[in-house]
């Protein structure tokens, strides 16, 4: 592990300023299966019919489907996005004060009652966006691939064994995410049939 950490970027995730948990998690939705570059044109398009710095979730509710459909919107994410406004509107999703006070699992619990909002959506919110010290997404192909790598295991290791071997990082484990993600930034190691 201090060999990854000596080579890799240095971690340095802090709590974004002015995050809005309906922004950015409408924004997740809309990326959702896509390719980076398709997703940020789909999500410029959405953005384009919300004028101002945050998306009112009120008039996301009163926005016909047709209209986000013809932003690139599939029928599923403009339901899920729907559904994301309808549930800040009432309360479901709460606002970032609201958030600063709450517990990760607890704020996962209460997120994923939103339709199209998995636990990795919520904990990638919790780590990037709230700059969470102690965030494990163990679901994550990147985390999973990165460990193997930076430990030289030839199997990945199942969500139940990561959350016992993330153990050991604990409270720091959005750092050990981190840097696992980093481990798939380096190159290969030439192995001796390859020379």
């Amino acid at each position: 592990m201090a060999q990854l950490i000596g080579r890799s970027r240095r971690y340095n995730l802090k709590p974004g300023r002015g995050v809005r948990p309906f922004d950015a998690l409408a924004e997740s939705i809309a990326y959702q299966q896509l390719s980076g570059k398709a997703a940020a044109t789909i999500w410029k398009r959405v953005r384009a019919l919300f004028p101002g710095k945050y998306i009112d979730p009120e008039l996301v509710v009163k926005t016909p489907d047709k209209k986000l459909r013809a932003a690139g919107l599939s029928r599923s994410k403009v339901a899920a996005i729907k559904d994301l406004a309808a549930k800040t509107i009432d309360g479901t999703v709460p606002s970032a004060r609201v958030l600063a006070k709450m517990a990760d699992e607890e704020i996962i619990e209460r997120l994923i009652a939103v339709r199209g909002i998995g636990r990795w959506t919520v904990e990638m919110l919790l780590l990037f966006d709230l700059g969470r010290p102690d965030v494990w997404p163990v679901h994550d192909y990147g985390v999973q691939k990165g460990f193997a790598k930076a430990f030289g295991r030839r199997k990945l290791p199942k969500p139940k064994q990561l959350m016992k071997l993330g153990e050991k990082f604990r409270p720091h484990r959005s750092a050990a995410a981190w840097y696992f993600w980093r481990a798939l930034d380096a190159p290969e190691k030439t192995n001796r049939f390859d020379e």
